[in-house]
């Protein structure tokens, strides 16, 4: 994991981040200076962030929101008060409302990025100053803390070739917490057709299958869906998952809700979100379990190796056709 140390200083009112990287320093630098980079990685897992608006001069300024899987919005600004090509950046950082207006009961706090080269990369150091001791425990009670590592720790995938990132590694399965696993997959493939691949019930029923000898025999798609497998022609072997679309940002973003049918109890909320570079799609999929106890027992299956299967299957027979 990229962050080193995360330290509060009620002191001097300031929160410091340190993270190091295998990249150059050139190559972080633009990773948090170009929008669409920082779209990947700035937010916390679950919560990717949109900019709608990035004038990176003295004086400019930038607008973003982040979205939950369930569609609420947080909204932020950047005032950019200092800029060193390749070595520092100064921000003013503000929680505003749909119009850009600051947000009562929140003051803003001066954020100083620096980036420095070292013997295997670069290392960035956030500062966050705060106006009050008050103002740097409402960030942390928050949860400032933990949500800046698990942003941070999304850095890897941005900066290495998407490619050289992924490539060969297959289906990864990542522990987040208790809670949130996060799957990962590199798709040979344009993200349209990966989000067709998902949505259209003649394509998901080419690779959706999971180990080989199952068919998916009940295939219904759109706010609501239903899924339904069985081995061979051995109807004793049907189980099945059915849900609805919590949020949906073609060919972006699906967030759906997942329930074995007939199972009783809270299910998963599973959060679909792609990324292509260089015509290839990175798929992330952060599923959120409502016990650790569950997690684990789905995942003792073997979902991982299914998962693949129908990934593979998804290159072979969807994409490459």
């Amino acid at each position: 994991m990229p962050v080193t140390d995360i330290t509060t200083d009620p002191e001097n009112l300031t929160m410091t981040l340190v993270a190091d990287f295998a990249a150059p320093a050139d190559r972080l630098w633009r990773a948090f200076t170009e929008p669409e980079q920082l779209e990947r990685f700035w937010g916390p897992p679950g919560w990717p962030s949109t900019f709608t608006e990035f004038d990176f001069t003295v004086g400019g300024r930038a607008r973003y929101h982040m979205t939950s899987p369930q569609g609420e919005k947080s909204r932020g600004s950047w005032e950019f008060l200092k800029i060193e090509p390749e070595a520092t950046f100064e921000v003013l950082d503000s929680f505003v409302d749909e119009d850009g207006s600051p947000t009562e009961g929140f003051p803003p706090m001066r954020m100083v990025f620096t980036f420095t080269s070292t013997a295997g990369g670069s290392r960035m150091v956030n500062t966050s100053h705060f106006v009050s001791v008050e103002a740097l425990e409402q960030s942390v009670a928050m949860g400032a803390v933990e949500g800046s590592r698990m942003a941070m720790d999304q850095l890897d995938a941005v900066l290495q070739d998407l490619r050289e990132y992924a490539q060969g590694k297959g289906t990864r399965t990542e522990l987040l917490d208790d809670q949130h696993v996060r799957i990962t997959r590199l798709i040979e493939g344009p993200r349209d057709l990966v989000w067709r691949a998902h949505h259209e019930p003649e394509l998901l029923q080419r690779w959706l299958l999971g180990p080989d000898g199952w068919q998916m025999v009940e295939c219904e798609v759109g706010d609501t869906y239903r899924y339904v497998w069985q081995q061979g022609d051995d109807e004793s072997t049907r189980f099945g998952f059915e849900g609805e679309t919590v949020l949906s940002e073609p060919t972006r973003r699906a967030v759906t809700t997942e329930k074995m049918i007939g199972m009783e109890g809270p299910g998963t909320l599973n959060d679909l979100q792609l990324y292509e570079e260089n015509g290839a799609t990175l798929l992330t999929l952060l599923i959120e379990y409502p016990s650790r106890e569950l997690r684990d027992m789905i995942l003792a299956t073997g979902m991982t190796e299914g998962m693949e299967a129908s990934y593979a299957r998804l290159e072979a027979t969807v994409i490459a056709a």
